[in-house]
């Protein structure tokens, strides 16, 4: 896949403000985003192991940066693991780096990827759109921040259903006009300031 990072950060943003935070499918996203605490990191690696050493530099640009800075960090990387099941495998290392590197209850790593696919699902049932980004991504969580953003949402085991019942009722067709949306955000260029 060519895309320019320019292009790939600003349709990942998009898909932040209109899926994930317009469909409040992630009920923390808004706050961290309007306060600009969200850091968006393109990749253009084609090789796993540079994604891996990107990913630990990251844990560690996040483990020593200020919350009130970066609470958050989303790395696209549209050019490596395109095949769902080559990133899914891929989470093991990233899981494992985690460890390796100390940050084991300090970080976390979730994960979205265009292709999406839960368990026990059907590649296009609508569910899967939850986590469907517009390019292979990997995201680093404060464990601290999911936490404090549990304790606030009493009901966080909830969100899985709410977000199914979402997308169910959103709709393919919907769904589609969305996504068509994010990507035409993505090429119109900002105001000037």
């Amino acid at each position: 896949m060519s895309v320019t990072p320019e292009f790939a950060l600003a349709h990942t943003r998009a898909w932040v403000d209109r899926a994930v935070i317009g469909l409040n499918l992630c009920p923390f996203a808004k706050a961290v985003q309007a306060k600009g605490q969200v850091r968006y990191v393109f990749s253009d690696t084609t090789d796993e192991q540079v994604l891996l050493d990107t990913l630990c530099a990251e844990m560690h640009y996040l483990a020593e940066t200020d919350p009130a800075k970066t609470d958050t960090t989303l790395i696209v990387h549209p050019n490596v693991l395109a095949d769902f099941e080559l990133f899914n495998d891929f989470l093991d290392a990233a899981d494992a780096a985690v460890e390796e590197l100390g940050y084991g209850g300090v970080l976390q790593v979730a994960t979205f990827h265009p292709q999406y696919q839960f368990a026990d699902t059907n590649p296009d049932d609508i569910t899967n759109a939850t986590n469907r980004s517009p390019y292979p991504t990997l995201q680093l969580l404060r464990e601290e921040s999911v936490d404090r953003a549990a304790d606030a949402f009493p009901e966080a085991e909830t969100i899985y259903e709410t977000n199914m019942r979402t997308l169910e009722a959103l709709g393919p067709e919907k769904l589609a006009a969305l996504q068509a949306r994010c990507e035409a955000d993505a090429a119109t260029p900002p105001p000037a300031a």
